[in-house]
């Protein structure tokens, strides 16, 4: 059981994939050449599944389709410890590289690997690099056509790969062509001046001192919002092989990873934490596959 006083519940989220899933590093862009990496997504899922196990705390894993395929054993595993299952789509592919058509048939075989591997129905979606930009709402379409509940791709600041203005809450959105809504649970950001600052995931979280992860958490929980926590495997991998990349890469794919296990600690300790479906307000019991 938590420690905090805080009643506000906050979104955990794991998105599984590989160290070398990284996008645009030419070292590793190749598929073919993933199956002879070495791999520590299986090692680290289940280091992330116990510490989760000893808080007692569930959260939801967007499972890349690759990964689940690779290792028909994770996602089950996944799903018998009570967390949700999300897609993190098939090969890691920016979506405003790809047609609706190449979408939509990359997110189906990512959504029936891994309910066929864990039993469980996938509701939720976030997209590789958060790449739903402006011009990109055609995706919103294709979710709800292949019957998922909700998205949490929407990045509300300046970033390389993508970023979209949006509220900073859970919402409906209803900008897709057909202007059919679906739920949206947007990456947590905290105003600094004129600046919106990521603080709760990835890069941000290993680079950002505890003192000001906490005060963007007690900022957004303050006004009644919901903090979405995002790591991956990779985060808690200092030994995580290097290949060549670009020097802002290199800072950003490798500051802080020392950092990582232990900030992720003091969250579980001090806040509540749920699964995304559940924080949107989202009934877990059509997770289930009839």
């Amino acid at each position: 059981m938590t420690s905090t006083t805080n009643t506000i519940t906050n979104a955990l989220s794991f998105d599984i994939e590989d160290w070398f899933h990284m996008v645009d590093i030419d070292a590793v862009a190749d598929p073919k050449a993933w199956p002879t990496l070495p791999s520590i997504v299986v090692e680290y899922t289940h280091w992330i599944l116990h510490t989760l196990d000893d808080a007692n705390v569930k959260a939801t894993f967007f499972v890349l389709g690759w990964v689940a395929e690779r290792y028909p054993e994770l996602a089950k595993l996944i799903g018998d410890h009570g967390h949700e299952l999300g897609t993190h789509s098939y090969w890691h592919r920016k979506v405003y590289d790809l047609t609706p058509q190449q979408f939509r048939d990359d997110l189906k075989r990512s959504i029936d690997v891994i309910q066929e591997q864990s039993g469980r129905k996938v509701l939720g979606f976030r997209a590789p690099s958060f790449s739903i930009r402006p011009g990109t709402e055609w995706a919103f379409d294709v979710l709800g056509d292949l019957g998922l509940r909700y998205d949490t791709s929407l990045f509300p600041a300046r970033r390389g790969h993508g970023g979209y203005p949006c509220p900073h809450r859970p919402h409906l959105f209803n900008g897709a062509p057909t202007g059919r809504p679906i739920h949206e649970l947007p990456i947590s950001v905290m105003r600094l001046g004129p600046i919106n600052l990521p603080f709760s995931g990835g890069g941000y979280l290993r680079l950002l001192p505890g003192a000001v992860i906490r005060y963007g958490f007690k900022t957004l929980n303050q006004r009644g919002l919901p903090v979405v926590v995002y790591l991956h495997p990779r985060d808690f991998a200092p030994e995580c092989p290097r290949v060549p990349m670009p020097l802002h890469r290199r800072f950003k794919s490798y500051v802080g990873l020392r950092s990582t296990k232990g900030k992720l600690k003091m969250l579980l300790h001090r806040y509540r934490f749920d699964t995304c479906a559940r924080v949107l307000g989202i009934d877990p019991s059509r997770t289930a596959l009839k």
